[in-house]
Formats: C-alpha cells, structure tokens, sequence
C-alpha cells in the first residue's frame, strides 16, 4: 500500500477521535473505558487473524516485547488522554500530543540508532510552529490552575509513553514481528493491565449503555484503534518513526475542522496562516519520505 494512503487513514481517523473521546466521559471512569476500548479491539483483531488464519504461536520474548508495546501503546498512554481531557479542551490535547515527533526523532536516535535527519526535524518544526498558530488562543487562554496543571501534566506524560510505545513497535517490525498479530496481542496486554490497575485504584466497574457511549466505543475500538494504528505502524516500519510521526502533526488540523462544525470555533488569520504552515511542512516530510 502506497505510503500516501497509510498516511491519510490515521491521520483522518485520529482526528475525530479526540471529540470522540469526550462522549467517554463522566459516567464511567477513564481507566475502565480505555480497558473496554483495546479489549474489545483485541477480541476482533483475534477473531480476524483466526479466520484468515495467521500465525498466533510465539516465543516468550516475542511476548514481552508485545506487551511492552501494549503498556505503552494501547494502555498507559491512552489512560493519561482520557484523564486529560476532562479538564482539557480535547484540541488543546491534540496539540499537546503532537510534540511526539520530536520525542520520536530524539528517542529512534537512543534506541534505535536512528540519524537525526536535519530534513525531518526541519519540516517538523514548520508544522509544529504552524500548529502554535492554530491554537493559538486556546493556549493563550490556558490558566494554569490547579486541576488543568495537573492535566498538563498527565497529557505531556502520555506522549512520552506513546513515544516510547512508537520505539517499541519499530523494534518489534525490525525483529520480524507482524503488524496484525502484535497489534492484537498488545492490544489484550495492554487491556490487561488497566484492567490490573483498575483493581489496584479501586475503580468502579461500571458500564454506560447509552448510545452515545456505546457508539463512540465501537468507533474508537474498531476505527481508532484496529485500523488506524495498523495502518500508522505499517507505515512506521516502512519510513521511521520520525517520518511517521507527522501524522501527530496533522490530525490537530482535522480535530479542528470538528471543532469549527460541532463547537462553534471561530477561525482567525493566525489559524489560516497555522494551516498553511502544516500543509507546507506536511508536503515537504512526505516528498523526503520516497
């Protein structure tokens, strides 16, 4: 597949799921939604590679590796967005959780033995200066009190895991480790341990069968989960997880075209001149990246 069209899938898909994840929250709590959300990707992802016949059978280091992808990946981080977001403003977040391009070129660089490719980080810091016009007035109105600190806090920190998740999985593609197949076993790792740690925090285990929480949660799992990060780690392993990590520059945009349509965002000329900026540096990356 054209890397052009792994690009736009989690790209387009990702940027709807940051207003998405908002229909997730106040009846049940964060850590129990991101356990319902990965296990039941993991359910169909299984389901999928038992019908079409995949190999499952691996060795107990190829497990732990998989699970260590799924902490970080399908876990950890996901617990700290959805935290985030009851006090942030779901754009806010996305922008927040673009700065993993950077965190992805500096940590390929540690522990992967990645170059730093002064083409990628300067295409990076085009978009990225884009982005801080976008938002401008959102982070301008930011007051730092007590309860948004602490989100901050938790959203940075889950970029960081996220990261780490990225590196993770560039590791396992280069040790021959299939895309689907890890995908669905870290996805059940992951669950697994929010679910651990639902127990261990004395969470409620509660359900919400409304229809805008069932829906969201199909979505999320099926869309935002399964198919978007099949696609973007295929990718990954293809171009690098600097390359890749563009995509987090981009998707900010789509959630802000969500905003405009379902939360009355008014665009101004900064916001213009950020989305020039994004379309310039996001050409230039995928021009590099063949």
């Amino acid at each position: 597949m054209k890397d052009i069209i792994l690009f736009s899938i989690p790209t387009l898909i990702w940027g709807s799921t940051w207003l998405v994840i908002t229909f997730q929250l106040g009846v049940v709590d964060p850590l129990v939604s991101v356990f319902y959300r990965f296990l039941l990707a993991a359910i169909i992802l299984f389901i999928y590679c038992n019908i079409v016949k995949m190999n499952l059978k691996y060795t107990a280091k190829q497990h732990l590796f998989m699970a260590i992808q799924g902490a970080f990946l399908f876990g950890i981080n996901y617990w700290l967005v959805y935290e985030a977001e009851v006090h942030l403003k779901s754009g806010l977040v996305a922008v927040i959780f673009s700065t993993i391009i950077f965190l992805n070129i500096f940590n390929g660089l540690i522990f992967l033995k990645s170059k730093i490719r002064l083409n990628v980080l300067a295409s990076a810091l085009i978009g990225f200066v884009g982005i801080i016009l976008v938002f401008k007035d959102h982070i301008l109105e930011f007051n730092f009190s007590s309860d948004k600190s602490s989100a901050l806090i938790l959203a940075f920190l889950s970029v960081v895991i996220a990261s780490l998740g990225n590196i993770t999985s560039a590791y396992n593609q280069r040790n021959k480790l299939p895309v689907v197949q890890t995908n669905a076993y870290g996805m059940l790792y992951g669950s697994l341990l929010m679910l651990i740690l639902v127990f261990i925090l004395g969470k409620p285990v509660n359900f919400d069968i409304s229809f805008q929480y069932i829906s969201s949660l199909i979505y999320l799992a099926v869309f935002g989960s399964i198919i978007a990060f099949w696609s973007y780690l295929t990718l990954l392993g293809k171009i690098g997880a600097d390359k890749s990590a563009y995509v987090m520059l981009v998707f900010p945009i789509i959630a802000l075209l969500l905003s405009t349509m379902f939360e009355e965002y008014t665009w101004s000329l900064f916001a213009l001149l950020g989305v020039a900026l994004i379309t310039t540096g996001n050409f230039l990356m995928l021009k590099k990246a063949h």
